[in-house]
């Protein structure tokens, strides 16, 4: 699975819009829809980290290096 998949499929089942992500981190709402698209393994370390502190989970979590997102363990 790409890593946008696994981002995109995070927010659905927290159902958390990609324009609520946009506002609260200052991303752009079409990189959502371009995730949607063509979903992609390279996403800029700074992104992940964004999206990672929104949704209070580790990086290594977004992108399936784990199933554990909690950031402390």
């Amino acid at each position: 699975m790409e890593h946008t998949q696994r981002i995109l499929r995070i927010l659905e089942e927290r159902e958390i819009t990609g324009y609520k992500v946009s506002k609260a981190t200052g991303l752009s709402d079409s990189i959502f829809s371009k995730w949607r698209e063509k979903p992609s393994s390279k996403i800029r370390s700074e992104v992940l980290v964004l999206i990672a502190d929104y949704l209070d989970c580790s990086v290594d979590y977004l992108l399936g290096r784990t199933e554990n997102p909690n950031l402390n363990k």
